[in-house]
């Protein structure tokens, strides 16, 4: 049989193996300190994108847009199917080409996550070595295709993560988003219609049957602690019947075969070269797109400016004066987020209740309608709102979105994201301190409505936005609610907010830019 560790699963840039960028991506602190700090730059030019461990190499480079100026999933990802026999060397084929590829947000998928839950009866077979994993039966193909299908759109899945020591499903399932490239290897990988209509490119795995007899043994014996009795056993009886009858047909639908595995450095490097052909066709623009859409609309019904007061003016005053030093920059500008989070409340959905007060009369009044609130800031900026969120809400749960612009593209890209759980149930508060084009909060948004968070239960929070941002939001998300303090009408050509509040990052933090640095409204830009 097939069986692979249980943390062989899965291999990719989602929401769980994201976490393990959080040391080193720049942390901006709640509390600033009042001391000029120099700013941190996430990439170089003369460096690869990537953070190498003991045991992982995981790529910092950002994921692109996925989706045109509608908000509309464009491009799916790629998926390359990977099919052979048990101890074939897929697993060392996918990461040969996932090194060879080097491109940024890869999972890989191992059908050995979706191995069937076996019942007392069976466990009892499989103890004994008579349980047959190399069957089509064995596999939950209901679950992969709707997983893939799922994945392939750009979807957050859970991807469950099979214990083979006591043949069940662990609790916590393993959560996978924002694959560009997603690598299915598994046995049985073409033996399902539905699932090869999912597969862009499938490739077999040839290898000698005594080869990988041999593996099996050294495997077994080292990681399982089988007997040679018991393997022998089990590969006459199970394994080679099914890479006959299952496996070994499936080579005709194949649209390359690889002899000798992840030796065959030839057949690497076309699969290589067709996938980057295959990316380049899907790559698309949005900043530059919506630049130049909605010009001279009027503004959306979604948008809610707070009322110019004399206060709010003031305080606007201030923050936008070029002369203005940091303390009191800092000071006006937590003022407005308070009152830009409380104005914001005012648009969540309430419901009557009725309670008894401490002199025994009741009282008519208002509670929230809905689960819980679940704050997400879209960092570096956008950090500087989630102090005033948590004074105003409390224990309110909060998630974190970095996009930053490619200095090559001049495109935003997605480089980390961590969300609470079961974010699909809750109204989302989602920050940012300026908003010029909106590219920043499109793709924000984007990932809100793939992590399942209904669309008109996202409520965008910004101090400052252009008017050419507002539209780009809501053109595409019809349901979300805009809320700022000041929309201005201009952006120029780097996609600053004219007049705007300058940088809000470098002013807010004391962070001091490098000549060939800028940060624009919407994340750094080289």
């Amino acid at each position: 049989m097939s069986e692979q560790g249980i943390s062989d699963g899965i291999l990719g840039s989602g929401d769980d193996s994201l976490d393990g960028l959080s040391n080193h991506v720049p942390r901006c602190p709640l509390t600033p300190s009042l001391s000029p700090r120099k700013r941190t730059t996430s990439q170089s030019k003369t460096e690869p994108p990537l953070l190498r461990t003991s045991k992982r190499t995981i790529y910092t480079a950002g994921r692109p847009p996925w989706y045109n100026v509608t908000g509309t999933t464009f491009k799916e990802a790629f998926v390359i199917g990977l099919c052979g026999g048990s101890a074939s060397g897929k697993t060392t084929v996918a990461n040969k080409i996932i090194e060879a590829l080097d491109v940024p947000w890869v999972v890989l998928l191992s059908m050995d996550s979706f191995y069937k839950v076996l019942n007392k009866e069976e466990q009892e077979l499989a103890a004994k070595n008579e349980y047959n994993f190399d069957h089509p039966d064995a596999f939950d193909f209901e679950l992969l295709v709707n997983i893939l299908r799922k994945l392939k759109k750009g979807k957050s899945i859970k991807v469950p993560v099979y214990d083979f020591t006591t043949h069940s499903r662990r609790k916590e399932w393993k959560t996978v988003y924002g694959a560009n490239v997603v690598i299915f290897e598994g046995i049985l990988a073409f033996a399902n219609k539905e699932l090869l209509k999912l597969l862009d490119m499938k490739v077999f795995v040839d290898t000698d049957s005594d080869i990988r007899l041999i593996r099996r043994l050294k495997r077994d014996i080292s990681q399982r602690g089988r007997d040679i009795s018991g393997i022998i056993k089990q590969y006459n009886k199970f394994v080679k019947p099914a890479f006959e009858q299952y496996i070994e047909p499936t080579v005709q639908v194949a649209d390359i075969v690889v002899p000798r595995g992840g030796e065959n450095f030839v057949a690497l490097d076309l699969i290589v070269q067709h996938v980057h052909s295959q990316l380049e066709k899907r790559e698309i623009t949005v900043r530059s797109a919506l630049a130049s859409a909605h010009q001279g609309q009027p503004l959306p019904k979604t948008l809610s400016v707070m009322e110019s007061t004399p206060q709010v003016r003031g305080m606007h005053t201030i923050i936008r004066n070029r002369e203005t030093n940091r303390d009191e920059f800092i000071f006006y500008s937590k003022r407005l987020m308070r009152l830009l989070i409380e104005h914001a409340l005012s648009f969540l959905p309430l419901k009557s209740v009725s309670v008894e007060t401490p002199q025994g009369s009741i009282y008519e009044g208002k509670r929230l309608c809905g689960n819980r609130i679940t704050g997400v800031s879209i960092l570096r900026a956008g950090e500087t709102m989630e102090q005033a969120l948590m004074a105003v809400c409390k224990d309110i749960r909060l998630g974190k979105i970095l996009i930053q612009t490619n200095h090559d593209t001049g495109e935003p890209e997605l480089h980390y994201l961590r969300l609470p759980k079961d974010i699909s149930e809750d109204y989302v508060i989602l920050m940012d301190s300026t908003v010029s084009t909106g590219a920043a909060a499109l793709m924000a948004v984007r990932v809100l409505l793939d992590h399942d968070v209904a669309e008109d239960k996202i409520f965008l929070l910004s101090l400052l936005m252009a008017e050419m941002g507002v539209h780009s939001v809501a053109y595409a998300f019809p349901k979300v609610r805009i809320i700022t303090t000041a929309v201005d009408k201009e952006v120029n050509d780097q996609f600053h907010i004219i007049p705007g509040i300058g940088n809000f990052g470098d002013r807010y933090f004391g962070t001091d830019a490098p000549s060939d640095w800028c940060e624009s409204d919407e994340g750094m830009e080289f």
